[in-house]
């Protein structure tokens, strides 16, 4: 398609300026030019329709693995990036657990050639904290940084030596570097599936206690008071862990934090019939915790709503419970559950779109997440009315893995532009890929 266009007569958000009307999107040269009256020297080439259609920034997810290189019978760049577009995900950033990990410049630089070889979904690599992942010895994050990292990471694997830790905050925060840490114990409940409490009782499944991520979350934000780096916590699952993130905050603390889509809508108590597609790390929580990760939301402590895609093949759900993979392919329920969550919770609409567009692009430090004249065309189109049943057919992810399937949701991208190019379109129910 032509690079000149203009997107008609939607409902234009931008969460980032609280922008909110029906109006038009011009855009030439991969960038937008003008919302509402044309510039006098602009002529579309051709247009989209977006009436009684949401036109905003295409979605920033800040957890998603692609499964290349290393697990490519699970997923791989051009399937996932894909699928993440066909979702109006136009940039996501993957974790350093590939294999090989992301601890050198020539696996993230494969990364993202591979990614723009696909010419779909924008990938933005985090480089590994440590080499391999173990916890000993810092990677070269200045190099990384060069290579294109936007941040760093240990990934799922816990730093158990905190001497380790603090040397890695501060080499992050003289490269300026976000540091992404998902707060774990080394020893409590490493053995575990489930949350502890009264299911995993009855259900005779080992356990992992609300301490274990607590514990790390105190720890890591002395060491942020200490070392004065950015730091960021990938899906916090307890109450707990989002009190003492308020607590921080309120000092000014500037730590941000996200959950995972799915554990807004399930618990522990999804779990009584063994169904290992609700098994995922952390584990699902309590009610309680549930109702707090919502309430931070709601309160803006939680940023930011992610995936955390994990896409498995048939088999590594099928053994039982606790000896099946742990992960949801997430990016096809992003949207509509996000959407879902606004309903529930009465929240306004660009407050909930901010959760998974300016805020994640804010936490990264890039150029995405807006919709403002001069940003860069990432756009995504949806329908907020369209009502469907996530199925195996209407996924786009290699992975099939999720427990909402059956689900009858609400919102479906119609379009997705990157960089002003038309990369997805849906016309009549039939999904087209440009």
């Amino acid at each position: 398609m032509s690079s000149r266009f203009s997107i008609c007569g939607g409902r234009v958000i931008d969460p980032a300026s609280d922008f909110d009307a029906i109006t038009d999107v011009h855009i030439a040269g991969g960038r937008v030019v003008a919302l509402g009256d044309a510039p006098a020297d602009f002529q579309a080439e051709w247009q989209l329709d977006a009436t009684d259609l949401i036109v905003c920034p295409g979605l920033v997810d800040l957890c998603v693995r692609l499964r290349e290189p290393g697990a490519e019978h699970k997923g791989t760049i051009r399937s996932e990036t894909r699928a993440a577009a066909c979702n109006g995900i136009t940039t996501l950033c993957c974790p350093p657990d590939n294999v090989p990990v992301t601890d050198t410049p020539a696996v993230a630089e494969l990364l993202q050639e591979r990614a723009w070889l696909s010419g779909m979904a924008k990938v933005l690599p985090l480089a590994a904290l440590t080499i391999g992942l173990r916890g000993e010895q810092l990677a070269e994050m200045g190099d990384l940084r060069e290579a294109g990292c936007v941040g760093v990471s240990n990934a799922l694997e816990p730093i158990e030596n905190t001497d380790v830790l603090r040397h890695a905050l501060e080499y992050a925060a003289n490269c300026e570097l976000p540091v992404f840490l998902s707060p774990q114990d080394a020893w409590l409940g490493h053995s575990g599936c489930v949350h502890e409490g009264a299911i995993s009782t009855r259900m005779g499944l080992s356990g992992i206690p609300e301490a274990a991520e607590t514990i790390e979350v105190s720890r890591d934000l002395l060491l942020m008071e200490l070392t004065g780096a950015q730091v960021h916590f990938s899906h916090l699952s307890t109450a707990r862990a989002v009190e003492l993130l308020a607590q921080a905050q309120a000092k000014g603390l500037p730590a941000t934090a996200d959950v995972c889509a799915h554990q807004l809508f399930l618990t522990d108590m999804d779990l009584m019939d063994y169904n290992s597609q609700c098994h995922v790390y952390p584990p699902l929580r309590s009610t309680r915790d549930q109702d707090a990760l919502r309430a931070a939301i709601q309160a803006g402590t939680v940023s930011v709503i992610c995936s955390d895609h994990q896409p498995h093949e048939k088999d590594a759900k099928l053994a039982p419970f606790a000896q099946t993979a742990a992960g949801i392919s997430g990016l096809d329920t992003l949207l509509p559950l996000t959407l879902r969550l606004a309903s529930e919770l009465s929240l306004p609409l660009p407050q909930v779109l901010r959760t998974v567009t300016s805020n994640p692009a804010q936490v990264l430090g890039i150029e995405a997440g807006h919709l403002s004249v001069g940003s860069v065309a990432d756009i995504c189109v949806f329908d907020p009315n369209a009502e469907w049943q996530l199925s195996i057919d209407n996924m786009h992810s290699l992975g099939i893995n999720s427990p909402f399937l059956g689900w009858h949701l609400k919102g479906r991208v119609r379009y997705t532009v990157i960089d002003g190019r038309l990369v997805y379109q849906r016309l009549d129910n039939l999904a087209e890929v440009a």
